[in-house]
């Protein structure tokens, strides 16, 4: 078990952690979620020792060994699987040992440990490893210094999968796979026999792996059982709960008020009035539950409708070195409605795909008919690098838009939540979300026609993608769509696209399909392109696969539509009530059509309005379980 005893950190003058307690059984396997900056990282780091508490701490039982991948990457001349191997410390040790030992005894004592712990077995486990991460045999055999950031943090990631720690802690752990990588990670995942605690964004794996949710907010945690969407369910009825709640504070607090300004100055009552007054400053305030601005995607759709098809590619080769192509024989058209997800293990050219489709590359052969006034908005993570620091969301607007009216730039960054100060911010202020969304809002100024988004959800927590997916449901354009995030493409796209053995072709069958697939190949050898590797789906299910998720996706949009209409009319219902409460015990400061009504006719109006709030948040828990059955 591990237990998590009020634990209070405080950084650069801010409390991060605010006496959080919680106790996760053993063997658990938790999922550590919270808003982008709330303290998730610092919290692991508080697990792993290398930060400590200005009060509490972390308990778990001794001699717990504990894995955690460090920042840095690993590099030099070893191999990734010499590195892997390296890994496990007892196992490198005792065959090092075991070439040097003269004690028969002692040699015997040092084999029987090595068949204990599966020593002879560890190349195998090691190789199945790497292999389901994405290095083939020879990756495997290549120096550490010949790979990127990004491919030296997955060897980092072996290494600490191949050394089965008691203590599992991953941090972002699918930030450098691909969306191949993360479902054998997740698979993987579910079978560790040790403790895990992840903190991740990716809804799939919260869902599919972990058994609870640790809930960071405010500098507390909270403990759900079950995953993602149990967590949310639950979340969702405090939430309603919360709301309640404070309405009926906010009515005691002004009856109390009431009383203690007209009972205060008589002799008689006075001693009444001060206890009221006692009662009040004990009283602690429940927050007002406020809109999070981080959440806000809204892309502008096109006014002006184009014919398909937008782009048609006729056997079209293109990469970035004359005669080296890294697609040929490219069929694929996009027309106007085509929500299209590119499939495919990083380096096999979707990113390629996407730049051609973007007009950033020309074919070097074949064709490419693109319609005539097409608007393409393509974002990528350099984007999000690339903005200036010392800008503002405004004036890297007002640039992109020159010749538009002020309160037309300003009404773009008011669809992705850049309004007020926010305005305003120096970039180097703002979140990674923050700027994923500057970005975005950016790239889609003029209304595409076809929005090209590869990784948008890199620097996005959970609810922030969602807003993303919600907002790409609601965009009347055309989508292309690169993500390792599967919850995104299974809700967001129609059509999937395997780029693979150097071309690209419709894969036919559901994301169900292919995860089945991806999983059914192993360790990743071998080419889906290949005629011996295709899926069983048919073409003919398939299609029927892919438009009754078009319906069930249009289905859940309608139902969190509704939900969210429901939630904005129990506020509203819940602020109603509210101010008759006040007519009722302050007339003096009712609203005026308040004012004028009788105490009888705001006691009968304050109870309609509290049973229409009864069915009205009755409704909305209707909707919010509707939209988990939908998502199941």
């Amino acid at each position: 078990m591990l237990t998590i005893n009020g634990l209070t950190v405080r950084l650069g003058g801010r409390t991060i952690l605010d006496r959080a307690s919680a106790s996760l059984p053993a063997k658990s396997r938790t999922g550590l979620i919270g808003r982008n900056g709330a303290g998730k990282s610092t919290l692991m780091k508080a697990m792993i020792g290398s930060l400590e508490g200005d009060e509490g701490g972390i308990e778990m039982p001794r001699k717990t060994r504990i894995g955690y991948i460090a920042q840095e990457a690993p590099s030099g001349s070893a191999t990734p699987f010499e590195t892997v191997l390296a890994a496990d410390g007892e196992r490198a040790e005792l065959i090092a040992a075991s070439e040097t030992e003269t004690d028969p005894h002692r040699l015997g004592d040092i084999h029987e440990r090595l068949i204990a712990i599966d020593a002879y077995t560890a190349p195998a486990r090691a190789a199945r490893i790497l292999g389901g991460l994405g290095f083939d045999e020879a990756m495997q055999a290549q120096p550490l210094d010949s790979f990127s950031g990004g491919w030296k943090m997955r060897v980092a990631l072996a290494a600490l999968l191949f050394s089965n720690p008691d203590l599992l802690l991953l941090d972002e752990p699918s930030n450098h796979l691909d969306l191949e990588a993360t479902m054998w990670l997740e698979s993987f995942l579910r079978a560790y026999p040790g403790q895990l605690v992840v903190i991740s964004h990716e809804r799939d794996l919260l869902n599919n792996v972990v058994d609870h949710i640790l809930h960071l907010e405010g500098g507390k945690v909270t403990l759900y059982p079950g995953g993602y969407d149990a967590f949310e369910r639950q979340r969702a009825e405090r939430v309603a709960q919360l709301a309640a709640a404070k309405a009926a504070q906010d009515a005691q607090r002004a009856k109390l008020q009431d009383y203690i300004a007209r009972n205060s100055a008589r002799a008689s009552t006075a001693k009444q009035a001060q206890s009221r007054a006692k009662q009040l400053a004990r009283m602690q305030p429940i927050a007002a539950l406020t809109e999070d601005p981080s959440l806000v995607f809204d892309f502008p759709s096109p006014a002006d409708e184009l014919k398909p098809p937008l782009i048609t590619l006729d056997y079209a080769s293109v990469g970035y070195t004359p005669g080296e192509p890294v697609l040929r024989r490219l069929n694929l058209r996009i027309d106007p409605d085509d929500r299209i997800a590119l499939l495919g293990r990083n380096g096999n050219g979707k990113t390629t795909l996407a730049r051609l489709l973007a007009a950033q590359l020309k074919p070097e052969e074949g064709g490419v008919a693109v319609a005539g006034r097409i608007r393409v908005g393509y974002f990528t993570q350099y984007q999000v690098e690339e903005l200036d620091g010392a800008d503002t969301p405004l004036g890297a607007m007002t640039r992109v838009m020159a010749g538009k009216t002020p309160g037309a730039v300003r009404a773009q960054l008011g669809r992705f939540g850049f309004s007020g100060d926010k305005a305003t911010t120096e970039v180097r202020k703002l979140s990674g979300g923050e700027r994923a969304r500057l970005a975005l809002a950016l790239i889609t100024r003029d209304a595409p026609h076809l929005l090209i988004l590869d990784e948008p959800t890199n620097h996005l927590d959970v609810d922030a993608r969602e807003a993303l997916v919600q907002a790409l449901n609601g965009y009347d354009g055309a989508v292309l769509i690169v993500s390792h995030d599967r919850h995104m493409l299974e809700m967001a796209a129609d059509r999937l696209v395997l780029v693979d053995g150097g071309t690209a072709r419709e894969f036919d069958g559901t994301m169900d399909d292919y995860v089945a697939f991806i999983l059914g190949q192993g360790t990743g050898k071998g080419s889906a392109a290949n005629d011996d590797a295709k899926p069983a789906a048919k073409p003919k299910d398939a299609k029927a696969a892919r438009q009754e998720a078009a319906k069930a996706r249009e289905a859940q949009a309608a139902l969190r539509k509704a939900a969210k209409e429901l939630e904005a009319k129990a506020g509203k219902l819940a602020q109603q009530i509210s101010a008759i409460d006040r007519a009722m015990f302050d007339p003096a400061s009712a609203e005026p059509a308040l004012a004028r009504l009788t105490m009888g006719d705001l006691a009968q109006r304050r109870g309609k309005l509290a049973a229409e709030l009864e069915t009205v948040e009755a409704a909305w828990m209707d909707a919010l379980e509707a939209i988990e059955e939908a998502a199941a």
